[in-house]
């Protein structure tokens, strides 16, 4: 069977299949629109992960034959992504490769994927990577390798929602924006670059959520920087979901939004949001005045403090509250203080951030004055600065592993509280991951059972906390992760429940298990990805 040929291939690498790439379906969206009638038709999209192999990648762009191949380029794909180029133009070097996204979009010059590669568009391609396509296949050849991208006014672009697939919808985060761009001028991110935000038509923006609801998403991810930023809006998209989950309750919802700004107009549909259906995450990133200031970051803390009580205490979102280790200025100790200060109030998660020097950020300013040394190799992270050396930027960085493992995967409540309390949160966390590494050497790969006898050790024999204590702890978050191991702290306490109540155990565990198959599996994957995009 003869294979039709297909001119254009729109391509990324996603981080895990349930990211769907809102990028290459805007530019798909738009290819008739800026590029002539009938782009569109010529046009495919094929998404893969980085897990793949670039050489079955490869295999299964030619096998479309295309003339064209855009492919986007992130932050956690270009490693990979590059090795595809590489193979693409050793084996097909007539094919041209046309690369965009925030990756390729500064710094050219200095990346090899952009060396190896035909043209290469940087910022907004929504119009000018279609008009790049028509002028490859159609002439006059384009001159330039590195073509700007032209930010069209938004209602001049065709929205992409229709473009996420009936297989999207029912098992994919899907992205959506209502607006684009970002006022604040925080130096460590990207967005800092722009000079405001920008609103898509609110009607239009409504219509296309309510079409995608329709067909069946329940799963929706704003990316919008600023979402708070214009309350008109963000109460409209509010009651939009709101007045939905009313018939239909897994609908979820993730935000970002700005922690100093949350009116009553916006609490009062917060408050009335079910127990999993709403996420925000909420940009802390530090507590420390003067290193706000020293990266262009406006936040009132005493406003952040409050409204992030607010949000745990008087509604049932889940709060996702991020900070950054290792900004210009910050020491170990003034970092302890905000990350104790944001403990006590109490998010359902801390993101436990390593600073990174993304391409073309104004983070670099720092760089001499601060003595910032950063990875040459993805993801840019801090290796050390003036404030904190090597060795400790080594001890935090197991932190934030551990961190994750232990306090984000919800798995160990009980037990976080012995481990955390009293006193410094940080502290505590920070003896345990040295205590941890010198243990067992790793960072990855901990049965959970492991988990829990290593923290029975802890908390026992180095904390000096009662057995008996710290064995009811445990217990609890091990019957409520729904494992059917036997950690060797806890293998007593289990026999002898399981020969007391065989029936009701089992019944126990059944329910446990239909509940989490039926309601929890793919939601719980849905909002970690969310929170982890």
């Amino acid at each position: 069977m003869q294979r039709i040929a297909t001119p254009i291939v729109l391509a990324t690498l996603n981080a895990k299949y349930i990211h769907a790439s809102l990028g290459l379906r805007y530019l798909l969206a738009n290819m008739d629109k800026h590029g002539g009638a009938g782009l569109r038709a010529k046009t495919q999209l094929r998404e893969f992960v980085i897990q793949q192999r670039p050489t079955q990648i490869v295999e299964e762009l030619l096998a479309l034959q295309p003339q064209v191949i855009g492919l986007g380029i992130y932050i956690w794909n270009v490693v990979e992504t590059t090795q595809v180029v590489r193979l693409l133009k050793t084996l097909r070097p007539d094919i041209k490769v046309v690369l965009g996204g925030p990756e390729v979009s500064f710094e050219t010059d200095s990346q090899e994927i952009c060396r190896l590669a035909d043209h290469v568009v940087t910022g907004w391609g929504d119009v000018s990577f279609p008009k790049l396509c028509r002028a490859l296949l159609d002439g006059p050849k384009p001159l330039m390798k590195v073509i700007a991208g032209e930010q069209p006014a938004l209602e001049t672009l065709a929205l992409p929602y229709n473009e996420y697939t009936a297989e999207d919808l029912a098992k994919r985060l899907l992205y959506v924006e209502a607006s684009r761009g970002c006022p604040f001028k925080c130096e460590f991110c990207l967005s800092s670059l722009d000079k405001t935000a920008w609103a898509f038509e609110l009607d239009i923006f409504m219509a296309e959520m309510d079409a995608l609801y329709q067909r069946g998403a329940r799963n929706f991810k704003f990316v919008d920087r600023t979402f708070n930023l214009k309350v008109d809006f963000s109460v409209r998209i509010l009651q939009f979901f709101l007045d939905r989950i009313k018939t239909t309750p897994d609908i979820f919802v993730h935000f970002e939004v700005v922690p100093d700004s949350l009116p009553d107009r916006l609490k009062v549909l917060i408050a009335q949001f079910p127990a999993g259906s709403l996420q925000f995450e909420v940009g802390i990133q530090s507590f420390n005045p003067e290193v706000q200031q020293r990266i262009s970051r406006k936040q009132d803390n005493r406003k952040t403090a409050d409204n992030l009580r607010w949000l745990v205490n008087e509604s049932l979102a889940h709060v996702h509250a991020d900070l950054i280790f290792g900004l210009p200025g910050e020491t170990l100790e003034s970092f302890a203080q905000g990350f104790d200060r944001l403990y006590e109030l109490a998010p359902h998660e801390i993101q436990f951030g390593i600073l990174k020097r993304l391409r073309g950020t104004p983070i670099t300013r720092h760089t001499a004055d601060f003595a910032m040394a950063y990875d040459p190799q993805t993801p840019y992270t801090i290796l050390q600065n003036s404030t904190i050396d090597f060795v400790t930027m080594q001890r935090i960085n197991r932190f934030a592993r551990y961190w994750e493992m232990v306090a984000n995967s919800g798995r160990f409540s009980a037990a976080l509280k012995l481990l955390l309390e009293p006193g410094s949160a940080f502290q505590h966390f920070l003896d345990f991951s040295a205590w941890l590494w010198q243990s067992t050497g790793k960072t990855h790969e901990f049965a959970l059972e492991k988990l829990v006898d290593l923290l029975f050790e802890h908390l026992t024999a180095v904390r000096g906390l009662g057995e008996g204590d710290v064995r009811a702890a445990l217990l609890v978050d091990y019957r409520a992760s729904g494992a059917r191991g036997r950690p060797h702290c806890l293998a007593e306490l289990l026999s002898a429940e399981r020969i007391a109540s065989p029936a009701a155990s089992g019944k126990l565990r059944a329910e446990r298990q239909g509940r989490h198959v039926s309601q929890q599996v793919h939601r719980d994957e849905i909002q970690k990805a969310a929170a982890a995009a």
